[in-house]
C-alpha cells in the first residue's frame, strides 16, 4: 500500500516530539547542568569566616599641668569632672589641672596656661614633678598621650572651674590629695613626690 503523501514526514515529526519532553523547565535544565561534572559553571569562592579588625590610627598627644599648692602650703587644687558612666550623675571623677601644649609653648608655658583656664587660679612653677605617660582609645583612635607635671604655688586669681571644660574646682588639704585623685599614675605620681613635706619647705 503506497503511503499517502506526506504521512513519512509526518511521522519523523511525531518521533522527533517524543525526542524532546514537553515538561522539561528551565530549572530542570539547570539542574542538570549543576549535576554533571562536565558543567562549566563556576562555584563561588568561599567568604571567609574571620573578618579583618580595622585598623586603629596611632595618634600621640602632649600636655602639661600639675598640683598647684595654696600660699599657706596646705592645699592642693584639683579639678572634677562628672563620670560619664555613673547613671547618677553626681560622681565627680578628681584629677590635676593639665591640657595639650599649643604650637610655639614650652611644656611649662603651657602648664602655667592651662591651670589658669582650667581652675582660674594664677601660679608660679616651683619644680617639675617628672613626665608619665598612658595609652587609651578614643573616636576609633589609639592615643598615646604624655603629660609633664609640675608643683605650682598659688599666685593670684580667683577660683573658678573653666566652662565647658571643667564642672568643678576645689582645694583639698595635702594629705588627702593621693585619696582624692581618680587615676591611678596621678596617685602614684604625687605619693611618689611627698608634697606636703617638700612645699612646707618652700
Amino acid at each position: 500500500m503506497t503511503p499517502a503523501p506526506g504521512a513519512g514526514s509526518e511521522g519523523t515529526k511525531k518521533k522527533r516530539r517524543r525526542k524532546r519532553p514537553a515538561n522539561r523547565s528551565p530549572q530542570s535544565q539547570d539542574l542538570a547542568s549543576s549535576t554533571n561534572p562536565g558543567s562549566q559553571t563556576p562555584k563561588p569562592a568561599p567568604k571567609s569566616s574571620k573578618a579583618k579588625a580595622p585598623y586603629a590610627k596611632r595618634v600621640d598627644e602632649v600636655s602639661a599641668g600639675g598640683l598647684v599648692v595654696d600660699t599657706t602650703g596646705k592645699l592642693g587644687l584639683l579639678i572634677g569632672r562628672r563620670d560619664q558612666k555613673d547613671a547618677s550623675g553626681k560622681r565627680i571623677l578628681w584629677s590635676l589641672p593639665k591640657g595639650h601644649i599649643e604650637e610655639g609653648e614650652s611644656p611649662e608655658q603651657a602648664a602655667l596656661r592651662e591651670v589658669q583656664e582650667e581652675t582660674g587660679i594664677e601660679s608660679v612653677i616651683e619644680k617639675s614633678l617628672g613626665v608619665i605617660d598612658f595609652w587609651f582609645m578614643a573616636g576609633g583612635k589609639r592615643i598615646h598621650k604624655t603629660v609633664h607635671h609640675y608643683l605650682f604655688r598659688e599666685s593670684g586669681g580667683l577660683l573658678a572651674p573653666q566652662e565647658t571644660e571643667v564642672d568643678e574646682v576645689a582645694w583639698f588639704p595635702l594629705a588627702e590629695i593621693v585619696e582624692r585623685l581618680a587615676y591611678p599614675d596621678e596617685k602614684k605620681l604625687i605619693a611618689r613626690t611627698n608634697a606636703s613635706q617638700e612645699l612646707s619647705a618652700i
